[in-house]
């Protein structure tokens, strides 16, 4: 890690604020996106007030979900686990990632 994106003195605590920032950032949006959907959608009566509170998946939904989550986790353990400097921090996992698709 450059010493430009060295927050406080030592990259691993960076590397969490990253990571902290990351899912701060995630969080809000997928907030407040979330929020103006479901107003939209009880405006439109197409949901009812509180009908996301009860909401369960059917299997193949929730086979998405699932798929969906752990993309999302893999994206965030690598901002914990990325080498190299902050130009191209992932330079060798993107090549090892290409050697593995192509043998």
């Amino acid at each position: 890690m450059s010493s430009e994106f060295d927050y406080l003195d030592d990259p691993r605590i960076s590397k969490l604020l990253d990571l902290t920032l990351q899912l701060a950032t995630e969080v809000h949006v997928a907030r407040t996106r979330e929020r103006a959907l479901e107003a939209a959608l009880v405006r439109h009566g197409v949901l009812t007030e509180g009908e996301l509170d009860t909401f369960r998946p059917s299997e193949q939904e929730a086979v998405v979900l699932d798929r969906e989550r752990d993309r999302y986790t893999r994206r965030l353990v690598r901002i914990i686990t990325e080498a190299g400097p902050a130009e191209h921090p992932l330079r060798s996992q993107w090549e090892d990632a290409l050697s593995e698709k192509a043998g």
